[in-house]
């Protein structure tokens, strides 16, 4: 079997409104994201079985939005952060990311690389393939998930992915096998 994968991005957060990367910061939705969290609600109830989050606040509070009532269960996973920018996080964006190849195998200064990164998103997509094989999933995270599916479901390589524009939309579908 497989398990079906949706992966959505945390919700317009105000960092993104101040051009800020916010990496391992909490951060907060703005009044956008929160509108956009509530959509999501309503594009995928029904959708999906369970859904999954990093545990940083902006796709906590995406997913608290989206589906208010508990009818499907919200859980949590460290694992499922954004890259560590260590001394980079909550720098502008423009600025973290104008060389980001360079820390595709070197970490960013007491962060991670992106290539850290994605071992520790493969973990824990593993782990989810394996506890709810033959379910849909939606998991909302940030680029380093996407990265991480892309790379382990669709074989595009990192060093692709690095340099490629995010391409936001609603929504990307994968399946995960065992």
């Amino acid at each position: 079997m497989a398990t079906g994968i949706v992966f959505e991005t945390h919700s317009w957060s105000e960092d993104n409104d101040q051009g800020v990367a916010t990496g391992w910061l909490p951060g907060r939705l703005s009044a956008r994201g929160r509108d956009l969290a509530v959509e999501l609600g309503g594009r995928r109830k029904g959708d999906v079985d369970v859904v999954l989050t990093s545990d940083l606040r902006r796709a906590v509070e995406t997913a608290e939005l989206a589906f208010p009532d508990g009818a499907v269960p919200i859980l949590h996973d460290w694992r499922l952060r954004e890259c560590d920018y260590g001394d980079g996080n909550g720098m502008p964006a423009a600025q973290l990311h104008e060389h980001r190849e360079r820390y595709l195998d070197e970490p960013y200064p007491n962060g991670e690389s992106w290539r850290q990164a994605v071992r520790r998103v493969e973990g824990a997509l593993r782990d989810i393939a394996e506890r709810w094989d033959g379910r849909r999933v939606l998991i909302i995270g940030h680029v380093a998930t996407r990265w991480t599916l892309d790379h382990l479901v669709d074989g595009v390589p990192l060093e692709e992915l690095i340099t490629a524009d995010f391409g936001w939309r609603e929504g990307w579908e994968y399946r995960l096998t065992v």
